[in-house]
């Protein structure tokens, strides 16, 4: 059994992004994060490869490479606020959501979780762009079968300080955390020296 108690993961839920800011100085800061509803599927390769130096006829050493991870996010329909704040879209005083040829897709902190069968562990991928999602629609037939929204999704490190990944699994001691995980991108506690 895992250290959170947990022997198997399923579900996927709680979807929210935070743009990334990056100052002139290139600090980086993130917005306060916004729930994108209607999870579906979610599926991420790690990217980066391996690199073996033999010696003795024997793989002596071995190093390998962190490029972050790579897939699809399948939402059920993009909000708004993820078409204006992340595609760079803009809405106009009618309504209308234009698509324009120099619209400039923001960086940001993609966050989520996953149930477990005892608790479930939140994650936060700092450095996180998409693609523009394809569009589909289909006829009406026996079943109303709804469309979904599909995002290339590609994370990768931070610039400042390398970090391209958090886990965060509940436990009673970072329940505070835990319970406040979504309300802004989490950032690392430095770890006691003993």
């Amino acid at each position: 059994m895992s250290k959170d108690g947990n022997r198997v993961y399923f579900g996927l839920s709680n979807v929210h992004v935070a743009k990334m800011i990056i100052g002139e100085d290139g600090s980086i800061t993130f917005g306060t994060p916004f729930k994108v509803p209607g999870a579906v599927n979610l599926s991420l390769d790690a990217e980066g490869d391996s690199e073996p130096f033999y010696a003795d006829n024997i793989k002596f050493w071995e190093s390998f490479a962190n490029n972050g991870y790579s897939g699809d996010l399948e939402i059920a329909k993009l909000p708004e606020e993820f078409e204006t704040e992340i595609l760079g879209q803009r809405k106009d005083a009618n309504g209308a959501i234009i698509e324009n040829v120099n619209d400039k897709i923001s960086p940001f902190a993609f966050m989520y979780q996953v149930e477990g069968d005892q608790t479930g562990t939140r994650f936060c991928y700092y450095n996180t762009t998409v693609s523009r999602p394809s569009t589909e629609a289909n006829t009406t037939e026996d079943t109303k079968t709804p469309n979904t929204n599909t995002l290339s999704i590609t994370t990768s490190a931070r610039a400042d300080t390398g970090d391209v990944r958090i886990k965060l699994p509940y436990s009673e001691e970072n329940k505070e955390i835990y319970e406040k995980f979504f309300e802004k991108v989490y950032e690392p506690t430095e770890i006691p020296s003993v």
